[in-house]
């Protein structure tokens, strides 16, 4: 059995198709399984560190707007299907899934023209366009949330299974991980983070919030500023005199499975993977949504976590250091409120949603 995942660009495409590819692997381990990709997106760095093969097609996303970059992105297109074409050819797939982002365009619109059995799954609350388009030819569309499927046309079966999360995102425990981190077991934990790159706007605020939580007995923080916000942030930090011991800062956290388990709450952006993951560990969270998220997505998601109960949810633009502490204080101590959002986030957790996918997908392939 041959199967092709597609889906680039940033890791919030490529790591849900990693993950359904390991699932795939775990139920039938003779699939020789293959990635496409650009050799512009990120998943050039990153699948190989996986292990799997990865092939290249020419494509590129459009702009929103009519300018010389759209009739370029047009002729990479074309240059995309060719290439595409060319690719199904060659390999022969059993079956082909795309997780997003424009480089599964043309491999998996094809693949379904040329009846090889062929399905997408869907991040997040408000879909992509390329997804949008693909539902109309695909047999199947998995949403990582309910509330996407209205906007989906098309006679394909949309099937709600939350979105795939890495298996050691369960492994850890609340114990073992505050251990690791030499964290305080007495001490309710925040986590904090922007995504990998960070995010300044969240950073801004964290700035007034850890200073008023430096040396609290009740409280502890871990914030991961983003690599390349680290040094200026510690700058300004450092302005004020040191922080106590219960404020830790680092760069980047290389070990998210162990932080998420330790964490009792989380400031977070509302990427459909990172919160796909604090659901699973039934953390409750701040949602800033990053603002310039294509079609406002983040923003949609963040909204339908906090209407299942979950989350607090405040916009970029009305972000504070003082609004955010607000927040943060009105959970920590109300703990009945606490547990009430830790349940919920817990409701809407599906750890299981990559084997889910890798099922019904393969389940489409008559081999």
């Amino acid at each position: 059995m041959k199967v092709i995942l597609s889906g680039g660009g940033t890791g919030g495409h490529i790591y849900p198709a990693l993950t359904i590819a390991d699932q795939i692997k775990a139920i039938r381990p003779e699939a020789e399984i293959i990635f496409v990709g650009t050799r512009q997106g990120l998943e050039k760095d990153i699948i190989p560190r996986y292990g799997y093969e990865l092939e290249f097609i020419d494509v590129a996303g459009f702009k929103r707007s009519l300018s010389l970059d759209t009739l370029r992105s047009c002729m990479k297109l074309l240059r995309g299907l060719k290439d595409a074409y060319s690719l199904l050819g060659k390999l022969k797939p059993d079956l082909v899934i795309g997780t997003g982002g424009y480089v599964c365009g043309p491999i998996v619109f094809l693949a379904a023209l040329k009846g090889i059995p062929a399905c997408i799954q869907e991040q997040n609350a408000m879909p992509g366009v390329t997804n949008k388009i693909l539902a109309r030819y695909v047999k199947k569309v998995f949403l990582g949330y309910s509330e996407a499927e209205k906007y989906f046309g098309g006679s394909a079966k949309k099937i709600f299974t939350g979105n795939p999360i890495r298996s050691e995102i369960m492994q850890k425990k609340r114990k073992d991980a505050i251990a690791e981190l030499g964290l305080d077991p007495n001490k309710k934990t925040i986590l904090v983070s922007g995504g990998s790159r960070g995010a300044r706007s969240i950073n801004n605020a964290m700035q007034y919030v850890e200073r008023e939580l430096s040396g609290r007995a009740e409280v502890q923080v871990l914030h991961a500023t983003g690599e390349a916000n680290y040094e200026y942030y510690m700058s300004e930090m450092k302005k004020d005199g040191p922080l106590e011991a219960n404020i830790i800062i680092k760069p980047y956290l290389h070990n998210m499975p162990v932080a998420l388990a330790a964490a009792d709450l989380a400031v977070f952006r509302a990427g459909a993977i990172g919160l796909a993951e604090l659901a699973a560990k039934g953390v409750p969270a701040v949602l800033v949504p990053y603002p310039y998220a294509t079609a406002n997505h983040q923003e949609f998601n963040a909204k339908a976590v906090e209407a299942a109960g979950a989350a607090r949810v405040i916009l970029d633009k009305e972000l504070t250091g003082e609004n955010l502490l607000e927040e943060i204080e009105k959970l920590l101590i109300n703990d009945n409120q606490l547990q009430a959002m830790k349940k919920a986030a817990k409701s809407l957790g599906r750890p299981e949603a990559a084997a889910e996918i890798a099922q019904q997908a393969l389940n489409l392939v008559r081999k």
